[in-house]
């Protein structure tokens, strides 16, 4: 269960910064499995891996039982089960990275909302609990400082009735610096965001020439809800059985016996 704080929060600004979500094992097994996962060859990657622009790597979460685990992470776990009325499905995961002193373009605002109408995402709160249809867990495996660029965010845009004028936040157009009444989300290694699809977000160029940004990305949705399936025969056989439970579409009135667990082990 969300804490009282926590609902207060997200519900103001539709995002989460979830401090040492990772303890200190897990984030290092975690950024171990991430750096093998970047250095492998591709030709040496196993099926259903790789990155066609050396910044987003396909099914970062499936690499390593190390980064499968982070799918139910305790810290997090108890909002992915309120977020969809004890009934999640995990969508997809990738892993994003920006290289020291990489040419990497800075990603424009956007959100479900605009890109795909206002039918798309639902937010509403009922009985004391938030539902929210659409979200993302971002996992820093890196530290993100003041300046450095990366995740941007316009708080309490994930409630706004209300298009988007061009005229403001330079237009959603995002270079080296946030726009005034933006925030400029800067993470450490262990930390997790949590944040709406209806929220306004982007990227800031990453600017650090010593230090790499790496970020696991895990999609939730209903267990109705997310489309797919976004898994092949190949990468099913490697996941573990909760994780294949989790992942499956299911109706509304199901339950699934992973869900009912307030901690998950994997299996295998």
């Amino acid at each position: 269960m969300m804490t009282e704080t926590q609902r207060y929060l997200f519900d103001l600004t539709g995002f989460l910064h979830l401090e040492g979500a990772l303890g200190e094992a897990a984030l290092a097994e975690a950024l171990d499995a991430a750096e093998r996962y970047i250095r492998t060859p591709s030709e040496d990657l196993p099926p259903d891996f790789g990155s066609r622009d050396g910044r987003i790597y396909d099914n970062g979460f499936a690499f390593d039982k190390a980064l499968e685990r982070l799918v139910f992470q305790p810290s997090y776990w108890p909002i992915v089960k309120e977020f969809t009325s004890g009934k999640p499905r995990f969508v997809r995961g990738s892993m994003l990275v920006n290289q020291p002193g990489g040419v990497v373009d800075p990603g424009s605002l956007h959100c479900a909302r605009e890109a795909y109408g206002w039918q798309s995402t639902r937010y509403e709160c009922r009985d004391g609990r938030i539902y929210c249809d659409d979200f993302v867990v971002f996992i820093y495996l890196t530290d993100v400082y003041p300046g450095d660029g990366g995740l941007v965010v316009v708080p309490g845009s994930h409630k706004c009735n209300f298009d988007r004028p061009d005229s403001v936040f330079d237009g959603g157009d995002l270079e080296d610096d946030a726009p005034p009444g933006t925030t400029n989300v800067t993470p450490r290694a262990g930390d997790a965001v949590v944040i709406s699809e209806l929220l306004t977000h982007g990227t800031l160029r990453w600017k650090p020439t010593d230090r790499k940004r790496i970020v696991l990305v895990l999609r939730y949705a209903p267990q109705y809800s997310g489309g797919g399936p976004w898994t092949t025969d190949t990468l099913k056989a490697r996941l573990s059985p909760e994780t294949n439970e989790l992942m499956a579409l299911a109706s509304f009135t199901e339950i699934k016996d992973v869900t009912q667990r307030e901690v998950v082990t994997l299996t295998v």
